[in-house]
This record gives C-alpha cells, sequence and structure tokens, in this order.
C-alpha cells in the first residue's frame, strides 16, 4: 500500500473510531497523591496531568471522538478536561465527552471492574455510534500512534487487538501476559502470573498488555451482555473478557515499538511513588526517553496563564540558581539552590534554601533555610522555614510516608494544613 493511500485508510478507520478512557481509579498506590484527586488527575512532567498523554495521543492519532469515563473523587480531573479540552468542535462530531458513573444500570452499583466501567455506558455508547472502539487507561505515560494499531487491526481481520510491550519475566509478574504464536495471534492470556509464558525465541522476555484495546463495535457490545449474564464473573477486561474469547475469536498483540528505530518504545507506568518520581526525574535528563519538546507529537494540556519562571540574588550567599532542572512558569526562585528537581507552575523557593531530586507540585511555597532531598512536595504545601526532608528517613517517617525506594511524600494534610475538608 503507497503511503498516501495507507494515510487515508488510516483517517478513515479514525474517524469511524470512538475512544474511551478508563480514568475512574483511585490509584491507592500513589498514597497520599491520590487522597483528594482521582489518579488520571495527578500532574505530571511540570505543566500536564496523567490524563494528557492518552488524551492527545488520541488527538494527534486523528481521534477526535472521545469518551472519559469516570468514577473517583472526579472534581478536578472533570474541571481540567473541561478547561483544557473543550476546544474540540461538536458541529464536526469532535467532542471529549466526560462520563460518570451514573448506576445506569441498577441502582445501587458503581462499576465493579474494567468491563463492567463499558457495559453500564452501553446506550450511550449506541448513541455515539462507531465501528471500532478504543479503550484506553487514563494513567500511564507513554506518545503512541493509535491510526497504526487500527490499521494492523483491520488488515488482520481482528475482533480484538491488545497492545502490549516486552518485559522482563519478573516485571510481568504485575502484568496481564499474553501467549503468542509467530502471527502474533494471542494463544493464552494470564492476569498476574507467578509463572508467565514467554515470548517466542526469547524466553528471558514476556508480552504484557498494556491495557489498550481495540474491539469492533458490535463484537464488543455481544461479549460486555454476555458477561453481564455470567455469575462469578468479576466484570474485568484482563480476568474475564479476554481469556475467553480468545480460543474461538481473531485476537491479536500489537506490540508497541519505535515506527523508526523498531525498538521498545517508552512507556510508563506511574501508579508508584517511586515509579512517579522516577518517571518525572527522568525528564530533566539531558536526553530523556520521553521527548517532550517533540512539535509533531505535543502533549495538550490545561494551563493558567504565570509570568516566566524568576532567579533572583546573585551574592556570593545567596545566589539564585535552577541546575539539571524544569522550572515552571510563576516560580519564583530567590537566592536559592535547586539541583536535578523538576518544579511545577508558582513555585516559589526562599533564600538560602537546597533543594535537590525532588518533584515539587503546582504552588508550593518553601520557606528560609530549607534543605529538600529525593521528596515529592504535593499541591499547596507551605513548607515552614529551617524544614530539613529527605537526609534522615526515620524521622521523615513519623510525619510523611516514606517510598520503599527512599522518596518522601509530603502532603499538605501531613503538615496539618487543611486544603481539603471532608465534612
Amino acid at each position: 500500500m503507497s503511503e498516501s493511500h495507507h494515510s487515508r485508510f488510516v483517517s478513515v478507520l479514525t474517524r469511524n473510531t470512538l475512544a474511551l478512557i478508563l480514568a475512574g481509579g483511585r490509584g491507592s498506590r500513589l498514597q497520599n497523591l491520590t487522597e483528594w484527586r482521582a489518579k488520571p488527575a495527578v500532574p505530571f512532567g511540570g505543566k500536564f496531568r496523567i490524563i494528557d498523554f492518552p488524551l492527545s495521543n488520541c488527538l494527534n492519532s486523528g481521534i477526535r471522538r472521545i469518551g472519559v469515563l469516570t468514577q473517583y473523587k472526579a472534581d478536578s480531573l472533570i474541571r481540567h478536561i473541561q478547561q483544557g479540552w473543550g476546544f474540540l468542535r461538536a458541529e464536526l462530531g469532535e467532542f471529549v465527552d466526560i462520563i460518570p458513573a451514573q448506576q445506569r444500570v441498577t441502582e445501587d452499583a458503581w462499576y465493579a471492574g474494567t468491563a463492567d466501567a463499558v457495559y453500564q455506558n452501553l446506550d450511550i455508547l449506541r448513541q455515539r455510534g462507531s465501528e471500532y472502539l478504543l479503550i484506553l487507561a487514563g494513567d500511564h505515560i507513554y506518545k503512541m500512534d493509535y491510526g497504526l494499531m487500527l490499521a494492523d487491526h483491520v488488515e488482520r481481520q481482528a475482533d480484538l487487538t491488545i497492545g502490549c510491550m516486552e518485559v522482563s519475566l519478573e516485571e510481568a509478574k504485575s502484568f496481564g501476559v499474553m501467549g503468542i504464536d509467530g502471527d502474533k495471534r494471542i494463544r493464552e492470556f494470564v492476569e498476574k502470573p507467578s509463572n508467565p509464558p514467554s515470548m517466542p525465541g526469547q524466553p528471558d522476555q514476556a508480552l504484557a498488555s498494556m491495557g489498550i484495546y481495540i474491539f469492533n463495535t458490535k463484537f464488543l457490545f455481544e461479549q460486555l451482555i454476555k458477561d453481564a449474564d455470567m455469575p462469578g464473573s468479576s466484570r474485568d477486561f484482563g480476568k474475564d473478557i479476554i481469556p475467553r474469547v480468545i480460543k474461538d475469536y481473531r485476537v491479536y498483540a500489537y506490540p508497541f515499538r519505535d515506527a523508526q528505530s523498531g525498538v521498545q518504545a517508552y512507556w510508563r507506568d506511574v501508579g508508584e511513588v517511586d515509579s512517579y518520581w522516577s518517571a518525572n526525574m527522568e525528564l530533566v535528563n539531558v536526553n530523556p526517553e520521553l521527548n517532550l519538546y517533540d512539535t509533531n507529537w505535543p502533549i495538550w494540556t490545561y494551563q493558567e496563564q504565570t509570568p516566566p519562571a524568576k532567579f533572583v540574588f546573585d551574592d556570593e550567599d545567596r545566589r539564585g540558581y535552577a541546575v539539571d532542572s524544569m522550572v515552571s512558569g510563576g516560580c519564583i526562585i530567590s537566592g536559592s539552590e535547586v539541583r536535578r528537581s523538576l518544579l511545577f507552575s508558582n513555585v516559589r523557593v526562599n533564600s538560602f534554601c537546597k533543594v535537590s531530586d525532588s518533584v515539587i507540585l503546582p504552588n508550593v511555597n518553601i520557606g528560609r533555610h530549607c534543605r529538600i532531598t529525593k521528596a515529592i512536595i504535593d499541591k499547596g504545601c507551605i513548607i515552614e522555614p529551617n524544614t530539613v526532608i529527605g537526609e534522615d528517613l526515620e524521622e521523615d517517617a513519623k510525619r510523611f510516608y516514606v517510598s520503599a525506594g527512599g522518596v518522601v511524600l509530603v502532603t499538605p494534610e501531613a503538615l496539618g494544613q487543611q486544603l481539603h475538608f471532608a465534612r
């Protein structure tokens, strides 16, 4: 197929696709970061939120009909989508619809699992109309052209295609893992196995599900209705739907690789405090794997209008500077030293501080003479003068959550600052 014909083929497919982003999860492994927000609403990368990555992937892939399924503490997520993603034109058939859990099927049932979240909205999905349904997790960081995966799905005449990546056998124990034949057809699917099946010809690697599914819409509806009638089902794609359809239907794996180099592409699950900290810290490297400066694949978001970052004072003992760091708009670094850190919008670092190896979320104010090392400071925290964080983990653990990797998570509540009120 020529390049122009292939592009035309893909554009027809993307127009006939409805994307559903599952964004209802709590993400409890992120500890207090998700105490007042859903995991997809957690800030990432200096100015974004996690949900911006699957949403931007859809837009950049030519998919402009998107539903976001919400449930757990969705207020900040909903406001972010309304503020940052309201530019699509309904007159052109484009939309980002927020679909909250509404107990549409029974009056006492919230979403039981990933498949149930889609099943409970079948009436809405029928109204939207589409030939293909692209189901996405709302809590991973990656850049992916879904159009290429759609083309592969159609060319193979698949009923279901699963986006997957190569991981070590040890890592595979925490994923849904596929056993495939030489044609990439899935012959086996096991959720979080203790003994994962390896890839053909690669005994130390396994194929793990990324939580990205392309279904033929009619086929998906049939399977969801069948699953809803099945006693004992946990109503989950990985545990129930996928293992059940492998034998009798055409189910294929789509390995996620860089289109030019053919190597494993960047993908991060930032579902734990250590992995969240690491993925953010990778961005301050000289050549990070995730290129946020790529004008061909921009990550869209909502961001308030802020002045440029400002660095003040140049005295010998009071110099404002940042090295090997990313500093967002609205920040003021006043006579302090920032190293290997990522500062989100409107962070104020007052004089005589040292901040290193840390992720500082928006609207944080760090008082004078503080030393902060290998920490995540949550949005809105006020750090009192002379505070030391990250140097004595035993002492830190008395006040804050300290991860297995030694990252200190500081939240307003842990500091006794009630930004949120439960009642």
